[in-house]
């Protein structure tokens, strides 16, 4: 399983929000690019960005910092947070991002995540697939659709697409630990690649996630309040 480190940025700096709630916003770091190279430092490979003020803006704000942290490290981007056109999706990869995760035009716009799909290819496109009570939530965890995770990430199945990042929204940023059962269950009933996101906390959840049959991980706030620390991310990468 791929142990994937998150840097989200708000104003030019590293922050965590808790259940995606701008108001909750705690700032660790002023510097993205410093804290990107002490992830890299201790062993990590991969690097999930998420564009806060893009998430709410619906385009791209922060397309410098991706290109600092591209240029400055080897780390593998995949990257997130209001992209909602070609524009977008051309300005994460010109910036040097690997990856692009979509999840509200895949709501909203299916046919275009699609189109984007066939473009680009699997390998280069994550559904984001974000969810509160079972139900896809999207436009920055805003709004609540009626789809059910799991017949959304079907939905796209037939079209190619190999790789889903799941956040649970109830638990992102708690540091109460994942879905694991939620997990388990898209694991087996979708049959792609599954990237749980949302409440890891300790070394335990990692290894609970891996037996679940997990692709990655994607950690944030324990890392930035020592629950996981760099000595063990370490170890594990």
């Amino acid at each position: 399983m791929r142990i994937i480190p998150a840097i989200d940025i708000l104003d030019n700096k590293c922050v965590r929000l808790t259940k995606g709630d701008y108001s909750s916003v705690k700032k660790y770091s002023d510097d993205p690019l410093e804290v990107a190279r002490k992830f890299e430092d201790a062993g990590c490979r991969f690097l999930h960005i998420v564009d806060l003020d893009g998430a709410r803006s619906k385009h791209i704000v922060n397309s410098k910092i991706i290109e600092k942290i591209s240029a400055g490290t080897n780390l593998k981007i995949d990257f997130g947070g209001g992209i909602k056109s070609i524009a977008d999706v051309e300005t994460a990869f010109n910036c040097g991002a690997s990856q692009v995760t979509v999840g509200s035009v895949a709501v909203t716009k299916p046919q275009l995540f699609i189109e984007w799909l066939n473009r680009y290819g699997p390998e280069k496109i994550i559904l984001g697939a974000d969810f509160r009570n079972g139900m896809v939530a999207f436009n920055g965890w805003i709004n609540e659709s009626t789809l059910e995770i799991s017949d959304f990430i079907n939905r796209f199945c037939e079209n190619g697409i190999r790789y889903t990042i799941c956040t649970d929204i109830f638990l992102d940023g708690m540091l109460s630990g994942p879905s694991l059962e939620t997990y388990r269950q898209l694991v087996e009933g979708t049959g792609i690649n599954i990237i749980a996101s949302g409440g890891i906390t300790t070394i335990t959840d990692l290894t609970e996630l891996d037996r679940a049959g997990c692709d990655g991980a994607i950690i944030g706030k324990a890392l930035y309040e020592n629950k996981i620390t760099l000595e063990e991310l370490s170890q594990l990468c």
